[in-house]
């Protein structure tokens, strides 16, 4: 096959992870003594800054604060995520966040035919192992051939940063690769770095302009790999 390996986003991607996140944040808040609560809407917009400390840095951007009051909340940030981390792993491993329809066919079907796994995300690799292991078994993180997560690279999407890193791990030009995405973001990325990309629109990115992707599905229960390929060619 020319197709030689699927490089997928996590969040929004493989799993409509979102919610869970928003819910993880607002308890991070609350155990941290701070009266935030992120509503759907509001976190709607602050999911258009890629990464979950970013995320928060926008957030502190926007309140009305004094230069003292904004430098200690800022350096609340670590403390802030790693609790948020606490709490959304803990939901995964309840089996709170399933994966998205199809996407473990998808993964079965991609090794049967031997086209490699990638993951490309701005997640950070304690969430990547949480979803993975509690969905696809103990086993999950072998069946990809690189996990390309948050920190590991400076510029999160849409920088090509991820995928380029993803890519040189795989030992793959893009030209034989294919992205998975949910994310207008996602998608610069992608093309940024030369990458075929599907879209799946999720709940929270379902209005957003995806013109430019070379194919999208309402979700990876419709992807055909053989239509992949043909359409890739």
């Amino acid at each position: 096959m020319k197709l030689k390996a699927l490089i997928f986003d996590v969040d929004g991607t493989l799993a409509d992870t979102e919610e869970a996140h928003r819910c993880a944040f607002n308890q991070a808040f609350q155990q941290q003594g701070l009266h935030w609560n992120w509503s759907k809407h509001e976190y709607a917009g602050l999911l258009k800054t890629a990464g979950g400390k970013e995320r928060l840095g926008a957030y502190i951007d926007s309140m009305t604060l004094t230069p003292e009051e904004r430098r200690a909340v800022a350096q609340r940030i670590p403390a802030l995520h790693e609790a948020k981390t606490d709490n959304y792993t803990r939901m995964v491993r309840q089996g709170l966040v399933p994966l998205r329809e199809g996407v473990a066919r998808l993964i079965d079907e991609a090794g049967g035919l031997g086209v490699r796994l990638g993951i490309a995300s701005t997640t950070t690799l304690r969430n990547i192992d949480a979803l993975l292991r509690t969905n696809l078994g103990p086993g999950a993180l072998q069946l990809f051939s690189s996990i390309g997560a948050g920190d590991q690279v400076v510029r999160k999407k849409p920088a090509p940063d991820i995928y380029e890193f993803v890519l040189g791990e795989l030992g793959e030009p893009p030209q034989h690769c294919v992205a998975v995405e949910d994310s207008a973001n996602g998608l610069k990325s992608s093309h940024a770095a030369g990458l075929f990309t599907v879209v799946t629109p999720s709940y929270w990115t379902r209005g957003e302009d995806f013109s430019a992707a070379d194919w999208v599905l309402p979700s990876l229960g419709r992807l055909d790999l053989k239509e992949l390929e043909r359409r890739f060619e």
